[in-house]
């Protein structure tokens, strides 16, 4: 993998971008996945989560935000607001009662600039990856984000990339920055669905998901979040605290590949990640 790219190469890199044609998806299988037995939850766990753990993740979330984000106007590089970030997300791990086992822990390491491809269920997936990924990293986020309050400014100010998957040639200056920064041994985190499932199940892949991985000749590690939808689902603030999972898959390696190969490697990928999910759980 090449480390640094010439002015040249640069400049002509974000004009080689995916079209639907070089980079759509196929269906995930229809294997079905082995579902754990349902938790229940009664009165008690609402509020315990409504009073006590979703007041606690709001006050981290202001107190440690508004000093991040004053940190932002002097050090706009983002590894200190890396280290509030992964603070904040220690503190929400602690809060909300819910060990996390990793499985193949040997694929988390950053000895060369990797991409990690993660399953979005929830909102907690972001604290679990800044805790059980145990180095600078940047995420690659949607830019329908940028409108919300304080979640915005931290993404735009602390060195995080903002790619419109669908359409990579509408963020060419972000591309650029983004390889530069792989290159340079930044290893990026992007959630190939483009945000959270609506109901648990993966969703399809957008066309673009890999073109930073092949562009940079990165090794793509699969990562699948196990039961972070049933922990928090979208539209509820019900956090139904339970043992999670962090499944890593064996890298997947785009050496020699160009944007054309983008479809054949959002298969494997895709595979890899159906395979961890139905990957029956570890003994305790």
């Amino acid at each position: 993998m090449n480390k640094t790219a010439t002015t040249a190469e640069a400049e002509r890199e974000p004009t080689d971008l995916p079209s639907d044609e070089t980079s759509g998806w196929s269906a995930p299988s229809s294997k079905p996945v082995e579902e754990p037995p349902k938790r229940r939850h009664g009165w008690i766990s609402r509020l315990r989560s409504y009073l006590i753990l979703n007041t606690l993740i709001w006050l981290y979330t202001v107190v440690l935000g508004t000093i991040s984000l004053i940190i932002s106007v002097f050090y706009r590089e983002g590894r200190l607001q890396h280290k509030f970030a992964r603070l904040w997300s220690w503190l929400v791990m602690k809060t909300i009662l819910s060990p996390v086992k990793v499985i193949g822990a040997a694929g988390i390491e950053n000895s060369k600039p990797k991409v990690y491809a993660v399953t979005h269920a929830s909102a907690l997936d972001i604290p679990i990856l800044y805790v059980y990924l145990p180095f600078q990293f940047r995420i690659v986020f949607k830019s329908e984000l940028l409108a919300y309050p304080f979640v915005g400014w931290h993404l735009k100010r602390s060195g995080q990339v903002c790619i419109n998957q669908q359409n990579p040639a509408a963020s060419i200056g972000a591309v650029k920055s983004a390889l530069r920064s792989l290159r340079k041994g930044m290893p990026l985190v992007i959630f190939p669905e483009g945000g959270r499932t609506p109901n648990g199940k993966l969703q399809p892949f957008l066309p673009g998901a890999f073109f930073l991985a092949i562009k940079a000749q990165a090794d793509i590690v699969p990562i699948a979040l196990v039961d972070t939808f049933a922990l928090l689902p979208m539209n509820t603030y019900h956090i139904k605290c339970q043992p999670i999972e962090m499944r890593v898959g064996e890298p997947i390696s785009t050496v020699g590949l160009t944007v054309r190969d983008t479809a054949a490697v959002s298969e494997k990928v895709k595979a890899s990640i159906l395979a961890l999910q139905s990957a029956p759980r570890a003994s305790s």
